[in-house]
């Protein structure tokens, strides 16, 4: 071994043995030692004055308390954010419906006719004319055939669909046939049944006179004007009684001048109509074999027993049997009907009565038809009592089944329903109809539950429980914070390090977009953008990505003008110059060398701006333009109880969410100061 090396070996165990009596109080510390190398590391150093801030130490203990409680804590509890919560509650509901019915339904007969789509819409016009004039019968023309509509009786009309052919005009009228065309040397008709031969007697009527005039065909004076591009219009005149095909005898017109218009007569043992579409002349028609199309009623059917079904063979049955009453056949068994009272009732051929035929509808309020009959006659005569009065609201008591504190209806021991006596009040409403009202156990959505064992922050408007949602909240609001910081410091480092490295006119470009960026008002603009969403109804997922998107980019311009003034100054320092040198490439320049350089003023800058953007964050979804229920955020929570009323009711929903967006943001600062002063101490005062 050299001497050299020997010397070499003593300086290094000289050296350890005086590491070993430093750390044992014997020795001192040199400048060349490698402990006090240790103790001058900028991160221990930078961590000792981080946690020498108490502040700093204490927003550190609160963002993790944040973190622990927002992502960790709901894998801990037992409901989700959208869990809806119910409960058994008594309350005043609207029980049933006492109503007049008005309208009048049509039953299709098996094996009867069709009836046109725009015959049956206007058919409760045609019974309620043919009630204000008591017609028993209307003739009703269709698009393609004609209907004659009877009564059988109160309440209960049929309608019979009929062959027709028409036979002859009725009146004085001007009719508009169309136009002849003297290019096509054809008629252009404007009516659907054109009389034969007149296109023929139109071209002879031109070739006589061209200018215009008159001709006359089966009885009938045509006109015919000329007009532009050589056309002619024609139109025909009627007067008195024009018969289409053979004439009859003179008796028939006698009658017919007696006829009413949509009303069948009988001739000659045949059946006629007179229409008049248009209230000029009227229109004749010989009617053929009448074949039953529909039945209708105003009528509800009630039967006895709760629950029993009505087949639409039996409704239909039982309404053609009100024509004479008595006895008939449904279902293959036999039935009878009477009228008792204003009512029809159907009894089985037992004679035990099955169910009752009434213009009055009562059901429950819900429309099902599950109420005891007894019920329905009571509601149904205190309903025409009160209309008899006048009087607008009435009580009335009756035997309802009993029903537990969860809703459930007691029994008693042979297995029959309990029944209690329950007050119901009838209310009338403008439009007519009587609302019954009462007290029920029923379940409902448990809104607005005050703080309790079950739910210790209570429920809040929809019956979720707050607890969770804030839990939840605190999920989107910290990732909201996170993503645009990140997404702000990405773009900031990329413009900022782009424009201080290569000065010139690309520092000039970048820092002209970053003046517009300035520029911006993002708060009207991030309005603009959720009214726009709102209109576009957006997934709540989607408006979630925008929105954090839209800040990330509108915020960029801070960062990239700090890093752009950072790296200005380091670029011109000798590791630079170094880099240069040694022919490293230009983007590893900047994000390997001086980037890297800068990252305490950026960690500093991106943990103050965190808070701002959780706050931003909020205050969109607290405007309702930011994330969408039912995704739960800390601003979205507050919005649900936004009216003044609201806030002084349910404190406890509205109350922890604020307290804990403060704490977040308070947090969030202190750290950002914390490090700010641990990585620059000469700027502290």
């Amino acid at each position: 071994m050299s001497k050299s090396s020997y010397n070499l070996n003593e300086v290094l165990k000289a050296r350890k043995a005086a590491d070993q009596g430093q750390k044992q109080g014997n020795g001192e510390l040199k400048l060349d030692d490698l402990s006090r190398v240790k103790v001058l590391s900028p991160g221990r150093q930078v961590f000792k004055r981080f946690i020498r801030n108490r502040l700093a130490v204490f927003g550190s203990v609160m963002l993790i308390v944040m973190f622990v409680f927002s992502f960790i804590g709901p894998l801990f509890y037992a409901y989700a954010q959208k869990q809806i919560f119910y409960k058994y509650e008594p309350r005043n509901v609207d029980y049933g419906m006492v109503k007049e019915n008005t309208a009048y339904t049509g039953y299709d007969i098996e094996g009867g006719a069709t009836v046109e789509r725009s015959v049956n819409n206007k058919m409760n016009s045609i019974i309620k004319s043919m009630i204000a004039d008591d017609r028993e019968s209307m003739l009703w023309r269709g698009d393609d055939s004609f209907y004659v509509v009877r009564r059988l009786a109160d309440d209960v009309y049929l309608a019979n669909a009929c062959e027709s052919e028409e036979i002859a005009t009725y009146g004085s009228a001007v009719t508009e046939i169309g136009s002849y065309s003297m290019v096509g040397k054809k008629i252009e008709y404007a009516v659907k049944n054109p009389v034969e031969g007149l296109e023929d007697a139109v071209k002879a009527a031109i070739a006589n006179d061209a200018q215009g005039g008159t001709f006359e065909l089966n009885g009938v004076t045509y006109t015919y004007a000329r007009g532009k591009a050589k056309s002619y219009s024609i139109t025909a005149s009627t007067d008195g009684l024009q018969y289409i095909g053979e004439a009859l005898d003179e008796g028939f017109e006698d009658v017919l001048s007696a006829a009413t218009v949509n009303e069948t007569f009988e001739y000659d043992g045949a059946i006629y109509g007179v229409t008049s579409p248009d209230g000029g002349v009227a229109h004749v028609y010989r009617i053929g074999d009448a074949v039953p199309a529909k039945v209708y009623s105003r009528l509800s059917f009630s039967t006895y027993e709760v629950g029993a079904a009505v087949s639409t063979e039996l409704r239909v049955a039982a309404l053609l049997a009100t024509a004479e009453g008595g006895a008939f056949e449904a279902e293959g068994q036999s039935w009878t009907i009477a009228s008792e009272e204003g009512a029809w009732v159907v009894c089985d051929a037992g004679g035990a009565e099955f169910m009752e035929l009434t213009p009055y509808a009562v059901r429950r309020y819900n429309g099902d038809d599950t109420m005891e009959y007894g019920l329905k006659k009571a509601l149904t005569e205190k309903a025409l009592e009160m209309a008899e009065t006048g009087a607008k609201t009435g009580t009335l008591v009756y035997d309802l089944p009993m029903q537990t504190e969860n809703g459930e209806y007691v029994y008693g021991e042979d297995g029959s329903l309990s029944y209690q006596e329950t007050e119901l009040k009838l209310s009338q409403r403008d439009t007519g109809e009587f609302v019954v009202n009462c007290q029920q156990i029923i379940y409902v959505i448990n809104m607005f539950d005050a703080p309790s064992k079950a739910h210790l922050l209570g429920t809040d408007g929809d019956g979720f429980d707050v607890l969770a949602r804030i839990m939840y909240g605190g999920r989107v609001s910290l990732m909201v914070g996170f993503v645009v910081v990140f997404l702000e410091t990405f773009l900031g480092v990329i413009m900022g390090g782009l424009s201080g490295y290569y000065g010139g006119w690309v520092d000039m470009l970048i820092m002209r977009l970053v003046d517009i960026f300035y520029c911006l008002p993002s708060m009207p603009i991030m309005i603009i953008l959720g009214a726009l969403m709102d209109a576009l109804r957006m997934d709540t997922y989607v408006r979630l990505l925008i929105m954090m998107a839209a800040l990330g980019i509108m915020g960029w311009a801070g960062v990239a003008r700090l890093v752009r003034g950072q790296i200005l100054t380091l670029r011109e320092q000798e590791f630079m110059v170094a880099t240069e040198a040694t022919g490293i490439r230009v983007k590893d320049r900047i994000f390997h060398h001086l980037v890297p350089n800068i990252m305490p003023q950026l960690i500093v800058q991106a943990t103050m701006g965190m808070g701002g953007v959780i706050l931003t964050e909020s205050t969109l979804s607290f405007l309702g333009l930011g994330v969408k229920h039912p995704l739960a955020t800390w601003g979205t929570i507050i919005n649900s109880v936004s009216s003044a009323s609201a806030m002084q009711h349910y404190a406890f929903i509205w109350i922890p969410v604020g307290l804990l967006i403060c704490v977040t943001v308070i947090a969030f600062n202190f750290v950002g100061d914390g490090l700010r002063d641990a990585y620059d101490p000469k700027a502290k005062r």
